[in-house]
């Protein structure tokens, strides 16, 4: 399954593209849509919309996944934030992804081990975990990240699933 992991951020919103295969994760694609400061927000919302939306269409991942937004000290800045995730979630629900959330801290567990990992040590993580992912901006890395989480977690939930299943004997589930 190919699933992309979005960061928001209305300056950059990082993108990156993994395919689950088995318990395999290989690099599709990563990159950012940029927006200029100079114009208006509106705009820059658009230009976001229609940039995700090029992305999803050229690359036709299975499902989506984005991180949460902390809230910053200034609230203005706090609300573009929460206006650039808004365009991002509306994007892939656009597309008819399933979109699933995490927080900055589960996404930073599943790649470095620790919800207190640097964004140097992510960034370094990506780049074992997907060789062939090259040089990538900070915010590439971090929409990596996401999806490398994504596919943990939904992988984990299939496996359960699947355990789950009506009519499996307990030997079975144990395994």
């Amino acid at each position: 399954m190919r699933l992309l992991g979005l960061d928001p951020g209305l300056r950059r919103t990082g993108w990156g593209l993994v395919e689950a295969r088995g318990n395999g994760l290989h690099f599709v694609a990563a990159g950012i849509v940029a927006t200029d400061p100079a114009h208006d927000l509106a705009a820059r919302l658009d230009v976001l919309y229609r940039g995700l939306q090029e992305v999803i269409a050229r690359h036709r991942p299975g499902a989506a996944a984005v991180e949460e937004t902390l809230v910053n000290v200034n609230a203005a800045s706090s609300l573009k934030l929460g206006q650039a995730r808004g365009v991002v979630l509306l994007a892939a629900a656009h597309a008819g992804l399933e979109v699933t959330e995490y927080a900055a801290k589960t996404v930073k567990r599943a790649v470095v081990g620790t919800g207190a990992g640097q964004k140097r040590q992510v960034a370094l993580m990506v780049h074992m975990l997907l060789p062939g992912s090259g040089e990538l901006s900070g915010d590439a890395a971090d929409a990596l990240a996401v999806a490398i989480c994504h596919a943990h977690h939904h992988a984990a939930r299939v496996r359960l699933d699947q355990a789950l299943a009506p009519g499996r004997s307990l030997r079975e589930v144990a395994g």
